[in-house]
């Protein structure tokens, strides 16, 4: 007889890709707010100060008040299928699915998974361990370093790692910030915008704001950022003032990454720019920090400080070259 194996039933390939993004409430309501923010702030990467006093700070007020204002912000972009940003995400990760499968022999299977909420790092990781997943490429959808969205990517699976006798090879794309398709992406999504609205007199390349200590404490975040924003108006050819860096989504009184986008729109208006178009290169997916901050919050405030055009440029989402970008960067990792 022979003896039972103890070994999962492998897939047709061994290897699996795992697409890692922010994360989205469950709806926008404002108990569902309650949980994922109550997730998402209390990662020591997003808020750094000392447990006893921010659970405090958390429990006693952010999370008393906050939930409900944010329910609101969600129910402008909630769409029927859902999360913007889920529905997005699962787009990209069927689109990169079927790129693989049209590139390669013996293509991984390719899953998401989200940092905050559902579904987790951890369910999915058990799920590919399930399927005898021997060696995963872990893809978190950021393309800029930051320690608060991909090394906390990392801290969930190393989390989950810590249960597992036996933990699969592991190889992470940790930025893709001056990879050549991704800036290519974009600058034919500005390209595209000016063919459809013609070209503003600025261009505002607006990424998620940090701390700035976070940087002065050797986060390569904010370098990133300005190399992705130059090289976009370079393939663009922008003079220096026909493009501008700015950061946005700043919280709390602390100083962070400068110049901020909400002081930057009423003093372009000051110095007699009439019309702006606005790209976020950070945000691999459209959210609520693109879809209502920047598109129509940004909008509103440039118009009533006297602005006269504002366009907002989608992310990438599952754009044909987006999705040939990321996969051809999974394809180097997987040979």
């Amino acid at each position: 007889m022979q003896p039972v194996s103890s070994e999962p039933q492998q897939s047709a390939s061994a290897d699996a890709v795992l697409l890692i993004n922010l994360g989205t409430p469950a709806a926008p309501t404002p108990q569902a707010l309650h949980d994922y923010l109550r997730e998402f702030l209390w990662d020591p990467r997003v808020v750094d100060f000392p447990r006893i006093p921010w659970w405090l700070i958390l429990n006693g007020f952010i999370l008393r008040f906050r939930p409900s204002r944010s329910a609101k912000l969600y129910e402008k972009v909630w769409t029927d299928q859902g999360s913007p940003l889920m529905v997005i995400s699962r787009a990209q990760q069927q689109a990169l699915q079927r790129y693989l499968e049209g590139q390669l022999e013996q293509a991984p299977v390719v899953e998401l998974a989200m940092r905050y909420g559902q579904p987790s790092v951890a369910s999915v990781l058990e799920k590919l361990k399930a399927s005898g997943a021997q060696r995963i490429i872990v893809l978190p959808l950021y393309p800029q370093y930051s320690s608060a969205t991909t090394a906390s990517s990392f801290d969930a699976i190393a989390e989950t790692f810590k249960c597992w006798r036996h933990v699969p090879t592991l190889r992470m794309i940790s930025d893709y910030h001056l990879d050549s398709a991704y800036i290519g992406a974009l600058a034919a999504s500005v390209r595209e915008c000016w063919q459809q609205y013609g070209q503003a007199q600025r261009l505002l390349i607006s990424f998620h704001g940090c701390p700035k200590r976070f940087c002065d404490d050797g986060d390569p975040y904010y370098v990133q950022c300005t190399k992705t924003a130059a090289a976009i108006a370079q393939q663009l050819q922008l003079n220096d003032d026909g493009w501008s860096l700015v950061f946005q989504s700043r919280f709390g009184k602390e100083e962070w990454l400068k110049p901020y986008l909400d002081e930057t729109l009423p003093q372009l208006v000051q110095q007699g720019v009439k019309s702006v178009q606005v790209i976020c290169p950070g945000f691999s997916a459209d959210c609520l920090e693109t879809l209502e901050e920047i598109a129509l919050g940004g909008r509103k405030q440039f118009l009533q400080a006297g602005g006269e055009q504002y366009h907002y440029i989608p992310a990438l989402n599952e754009r044909a070259d987006h999705i040939a970008a990321l996969g051809n960067l999974l394809i180097k990792e997987l040979s």
